[in-house]
C-alpha cells in the first residue's frame, strides 16, 4: 500500500457509478428515518424520550450501514426499520396501559427547585451540574432562584418554571456566572447571603464564616432580591 494514494483514499476499488447508488441508498435512509419520525408523532427532537433516542441511534446505525457498504443489501436494512417501528409501537402500547412501564421507560418528572431552594434529595440523583441548570435558568430570564416558585425537570430534559408573583419574590441564589457571582467562607461585607449548594438566604456578619443550617455547606453568595423582568 501506497501513502496518500489519491485513488485508493476517494474511490478505492469501486467504480464511479457506485456514487449513484450510494445517493440511492442515502435517499432511502432518509427517507426511512423521516418516516419512522413522521409515525411515531413526535414534533421534534427535543420532544424524543430516552426510549426514543435509542431506537434514533439504533436507525441511524443501519441507515450509515446501508448507505455506505456495498454489500449490504437494502431489504434486510428495510426489515430492521420495521422491526424497530413495529417495537416501539408496542412499547408505547404498553407504556399507555401501565403507569409503571411508563415510568421505568421514560423516567419521571423531578422538582429541582421549590419556594426559591434547590431540592437536594432531587439534585444529589440528577446528572445534571448546577452549572447546567443555571445556564438553562438564564436562557428563561431567571436571575436568582427566588423568583422561582416551582421549577420540574421534565422527562426531556427541558424545565418547566412556575414563577413567584412580584410581590411574592423572595431572596435568593444568584444564577449568573461566576464572572458575575462573588463566592466566599469568610464574609468581607455584613448583609444577605445565600447558600451556594442549597440556596437556603441567611444573615452573616462582616467577618464571620458560616454554615448552612440546611445543608451544612459553608460558602456563600449574596442574595438578590430583585423581580423577574418579564
Amino acid at each position: 500500500m501506497s501513502p496518500f494514494d489519491l485513488e485508493r483514499v476517494l474511490l478505492k476499488d469501486f467504480p464511479v457509478a457506485f456514487l449513484a447508488e450510494v445517493a440511492l441508498r442515502t435517499f432511502f435512509a432518509y427517507t426511512a428515518v423521516f418516516l419512522f419520525l413522521k409515525f411515531s408523532g413526535r414534533r421534534g427532537i427535543r420532544q424524543l424520550s430516552l426510549f426514543e433516542l435509542v431506537v434514533i441511534l439504533t436507525l441511524g446505525s443501519a441507515a450509515g450501514d446501508v448507505s455506505f457498504y456495498d454489500d449490504v443489501p437494502v431489504i434486510p436494512v428495510a426489515v430492521v426499520f420495521l422491526t424497530l417501528l413495529g417495537l416501539y409501537r408496542m412499547t408505547t402500547f404498553a407504556m399507555t396501559r401501565s403507569k409503571r412501564i411508563e415510568g421505568w421507560m421514560d423516567g419521571r418528572p423531578i422538582t429541582v427547585i421549590e419556594d426559591g431552594l434547590y431540592r437536594l434529595d432531587s439534585l444529589d440523583g440528577l446528572n445534571m451540574s448546577s452549572s447546567e441548570l443555571f445556564m438553562e435558568l438564564r436562557q428563561r430570564g431567571v436571575e436568582h432562584l427566588g423568583q422561582i416558585r416551582l421549577a420540574i425537570l421534565e422527562t426531556d430534559g427541558d424545565v418547566s418554571l412556575y414563577f413567584f408573583e412580584r410581590a411574592d419574590v423572595r431572596a435568593g441564589l444568584s444564577v449568573l456566572p461566576p464572572s458575575h457571582r462573588e463566592v466566599s467562607r469568610r464574609i468581607k461585607a455584613g448583609g444577605l447571603y445565600c447558600c451556594i449548594r442549597c440556596g437556603l438566604p441567611r444573615s452573616i456578619e462582616a467577618g464571620q464564616e458560616a454554615r448552612c443550617s440546611r445543608c451544612n455547606n459553608d460558602t456563600w453568595a449574596e442574595a438578590l432580591t430583585g423581580p423577574r423582568v418579564q
